[in-house]
């Protein structure tokens, strides 16, 4: 059962969410729902009380379908969350009373949309992308680097795939090991230089910075295509080996401009001098 990753906004605001490509599903973080439709500074416990409400009303069918899958949490681990589908999230939302419901409601019918015609022609994927990032303010040639740099991560993530490797924690264990090897720093370490919790690492890089980070990634994909590592410790062992071929690019970059190519700087300093290009939710 093959499961798509990805980190959807509304009014600007991250909600996680996965693809079931054997069910044609999108399944979303019903916490990160939550948060944005109660504006709450602990939507994790408002999502129990309610969980709890609904099942003293009766409604243990609808909590019963929400069910829990591992995502990247704001510690940068894999933690259990509880999702749901459409369906029972706007079962859910009649649930919660919001001057955003109904707003929310139009937005869920639009991104199940847009899947069908992203599956149809994979490049409107790429132009809603470019739309987004624009919209959060980044320039286009920043937004050309990011968008060449999923792709690369598919390429990777699909390597891993033919190799066995599981989606979630295990692909995560080998991100890490890109990153130790090449930025000497582990993904946590490397978001808390930059300030970062709950935002994503790519969306935090600078040019350089994205470049290496696809320089390790196709390097490792291109080495597991000819050694073919089975298991996750060998995986593991072509993540450092791809990882340190980045490394050797950026200790040359770093000896001749007598600069780090590992910064502190965030998507804050990335758009300081952009504005937006287009208007929310448009």
């Amino acid at each position: 059962m093959k499961k798509t990753h990805s980190i959807v906004l509304f009014n600007q605001k991250q909600i996680r969410r996965f693809y079931n490509e054997d069910e044609e599903k999108w399944y979303f973080s019903i916490v990160d729902v939550v948060e944005i439709l109660t504006d709450s500074e602990n939507p994790a416990v408002y999502w129990r009380v309610l969980k709890k409400r609904l099942k003293d009303e009766g409604s243990d069918q609808t909590v019963t379908k929400c069910n829990g899958f591992k995502m990247l949490a704001a510690d940068g681990k894999m933690r259990l969350t509880d999702v749901a589908d459409t369906e029972v999230l706007l079962r859910l939302i009649q649930s919660i009373p919001s001057p955003k419901a109904e707003p929310f409601k139009l937005w869920l019918a639009k991104v199940g949309y847009e899947r069908i015609e992203e599956t149809e022609d994979p490049e409107l994927a790429f132009d809603r992308a470019m739309k987004t990032y624009l919209q959060k303010g980044y320039s286009k040639e920043w937004i050309n680097q990011r968008l060449k740099s999923i792709e690369v991560r598919k390429e990777l993530t699909d390597e891993w795939h033919e190799r066995g490797m599981k989606e979630g924690l295990e692909y995560a264990i080998l991100t890490n090991e890109i990153t130790r090897a090449w930025a000497e720093r582990s993904v946590k370490e490397y978001k808390k230089l930059k300030g970062l919790k709950k935002e994503n690492l790519r969306d935090n890089m600078t040019n350089l910075e994205l470049v290496l980070n696809m320089l390790a990634e196709v390097s490792t994909a291109e080495i597991s295509k000819k050694k073919k590592p089975k298991g996750l410790e060998n995986n593991k062992q072509i993540a450092k080996e791809g990882g340190f071929a980045a490394k050797k690019a950026r200790l040359e970059i770093e000896k001749q401009t007598g600069e780090s190519a590992i910064t502190s700087k965030s998507s804050k300093f990335l758009k300081a001098k952009q504005k937006p290009v287009l208007p929310d939710n448009k």
